[in-house]
């Protein structure tokens, strides 16, 4: 089952392929019960570039400065994650959860 926080390589083209050119690393950001139960979940990008932002998280994965773009999240069907490479820590986590909370609050 996918959960939460884990990171996985994505197939972000149009119509995906097996020949996939634009996969990308993305953390699901979506609820497990809702990975659980439904053909999608909710994805973030996390850029190659690391640069601060109130609607990025800095995080270190395949031994660089990355940034996970929450500004950027986008429901895709799960066919469409290629491969789990890592999972977030507790503290990035957190700080994804507050980022998004900032994000939708009033």
């Amino acid at each position: 089952m996918v959960k939460r926080f884990e990171i996985y390589l994505v197939n972000l083209d149009d119509t995906p392929s097996r020949d996939a050119k634009n996969t990308r690393p993305c953390v699901v950001i979506s609820p497990d019960e809702m990975n659980r139960n439904v053909g999608y979940v909710i994805i973030a990008p996390i850029s190659s570039g690391a640069f601060e932002h109130p609607t990025r998280v800095l995080i270190e994965l395949l031994k660089s400065e990355r940034s996970i773009v929450l500004d950027q999240i986008q429901t895709v069907d799960k066919d469409r994650l290629v491969k789990k490479i890592d999972q977030l820590s507790k503290a990035s986590s957190q700080q994804v959860i507050a980022s998004l909370a900032e994000m939708f609050s009033e």
